[in-house]
């Protein structure tokens, strides 16, 4: 028997008074995270959640995330964390693939959360959380606030007994095809994580440990690197719902913040804030970041005015995420995102599956007890990618002699936006969908503080107008924010193509380089 939700049990048995999560002026110790969820747990069993069904959360980095959470892997279901970004289809599209029985969505994504609901006959269950406002009336059947569920249900649950292999989390990654694939990850797949992530770290546990949870808990960087590592510690977690520079230095001064983990350009905005010197973060130990590359000019000018150098990681929805970490008590090297982690296992090989030497250029692969499950419902896809037990991570890379990581470059069709992969072919079968659109094709265009930025480049049907706005506006509508395209180009001619007819994106991509080269000089 394994289920991840004994880590919260066992350390409220150990420490009920022990605050687990601040929230502003809102704080839950152990005992109290514990009892609510054992309400939860018992009100969705009510429901007709069991072993083995989902359902989605569509929660912001609030205590409701957390709750909800261990609410659903105390009965045996299954998470299904998805971005609050997301528009209703979709939401459509995750319910139905998942085949999820609900949906805890909070008051400020009811809109979108709701029209889903209500398109997806399969799912029985919308929650909604007073979440920054008090639920509106609603008339439809199954809509319930989640407080009501937590009110009425029994303080008392007996985890049920999945085993170690079973599925605990279902993680939503974009596909080159232009749909989502959903990781299965199982109870031990995340209990081998929050267990030896805090050992990476080379300095003495401490019990005034106050770790800060800026990435979004749905995302597995975030979930599984701060929330549930957290939890399993015994720790306190500092919850943001957004991110906003001010706002972070101002928790991490207020709650004394020992652990911070992030995205470079979270780093580089609160560097770059000019009101820095009138916060106090000299209470951080550790600090750590991924998802994109750390420019080399964010770490020397963190590392002038803070004491705890930024660590860099690598992983992937995939590996739960977290394969390669800057170990601790050596300094890290710079470009390099750390050595695996214990229990797995780096290989670099060429297009033959060739293992490749120290030093030379290949596709990354990773093997150990972090490597997912396969994706649900996609067996070819799964075989595609997990290979004599090795995951093929469609990220280019190379070894040093030391068994050092350096990430430089992908080969999958995929733009890295401030630390969110987005795969151009969903953005461009929604262009298709445009009634003026004949051509269309999304590339990822540099950008200073981002990384990448989106921009969308078409070709209109003979007879027909659209406006760059327009077309933007019409992405904004139908997808999440951080996937539209902020530039958009109309071209007077066709796109270019090889010979198989097929779009060159590269020839998009140095096409917008030199413009904008042009007017920098």
């Amino acid at each position: 028997m394994l289920n991840l939700s004994i880590v919260l049990t066992e350390n409220a048995q150990r420490f009920p008074q022990r605050t687990a999560v601040i929230s502003d002026d809102r704080k839950l110790t152990y005992g109290q995270l514990e009892t609510i969820t054992n309400r939860l747990a018992n009100s969705l069993t009510r429901l007709g959640l069991h072993q083995g069904q989902k359902m989605l959360i569509m929660l912001p980095n609030i205590p409701e995330f957390v709750i909800a959470y261990y609410g659903i892997l105390k009965p045996g279901g299954v998470v299904v964390p998805i971005n609050v970004l997301y528009k209703a289809r979709e939401i459509e599209f995750l319910l139905e693939d998942s085949e999820a029985i609900g949906l805890i969505a909070c008051t400020e994504f009811l809109s979108e959360a709701l029209e889903a609901y209500r398109n997806v006959p399969t799912c029985k269950h919308l929650i909604v959380v007073d979440f920054p406002r008090p639920m509106p009336a609603v008339d439809d059947v199954g809509v319930h606030r989640l407080d009501d569920l937590i009110e009425t249900g029994s303080p008392e649950f007996e985890i049920v007994a999945t085993g170690a292999d079973d599925t605990a989390v279902i993680g939503y990654t974009s596909g080159t095809t232009g749909k989502p694939k959903g990781a299965e990850l199982s109870h031990f797949n995340l209990f081998y994580q929050c267990r030896v992530l805090p050992e990476l770290i080379d300095e003495p546990r401490q019990t005034d440990e106050v770790r800060m949870a800026v990435l979004p808990l749905f995302h597995s960087f975030g979930q599984s690197c701060v929330m549930n590592t957290v939890l399993a510690m015994g720790s306190t977690m500092t919850l943001m719902a957004r991110f906003d520079p001010t706002k972070a230095m101002e928790m991490i001064d207020r709650d004394r913040v020992t652990h911070f983990a992030a995205v470079p350009t979270m780093y580089l905005t609160m560097l770059n804030h000019p009101e820095r010197a009138n916060y106090d973060l000299g209470t951080l130990r550790m600090c750590g970041s991924g998802g994109a590359p750390l420019p080399l000019e964010t770490l020397e000018t963190w590392a002038r005015h803070y004491e705890p150098t930024i660590r860099e990681g690598y992983g992937l929805t995939e590996t739960s995420p977290t394969a390669t970490w800057s170990q601790g008590p050596v300094e890290p090297k710079f470009g390099s995102c750390g050595k695996a982690i214990w229990g797995c296992q780096i290989k670099v090989v060429d297009d033959e599956g060739n293992t490749l030497p120290p030093g030379k250029e290949g596709e990354v692969l990773i093997r150990g007890v972090n490597v997912m499950k396969g994706y649900y419902k996609q067996p070819e896809a799964t075989a595609q990618i997990l290979k004599n037990g090795w995951f093929y991570s469609g990220d280019i890379g190379k070894l040093d002699e030391e068994g050092y990581l350096y990430i430089v470059g992908r080969k999958k069709d995929m733009i890295l936006r401030g630390g969110f992969n987005i795969y151009p072919r969903e953005i461009e079968e929604l262009l298709y969908e445009h009634p003026a659109v004949a051509e269309a094709a999304v590339v990822g265009v540099k950008h200073e503080e981002l990384g990448e930025e989106v921009k969308a480049v078409v070709y209109l049907k003979p007879g027909c107008s659209a406006t760059e706005n327009e077309i933007q506006a019409y992405c904004k509508e139908r997808i999440a924010a951080f996937k539209y395209p902020r530039i958009v180009q109309i071209r007077d001619t066709p796109l270019p193509k090889g010979p198989s007819a097929k779009i060159l994106k590269r020839e998009l991509i140095d096409e917008h380089e030199r413009a904008r080269n042009a007017t920098t000089h």
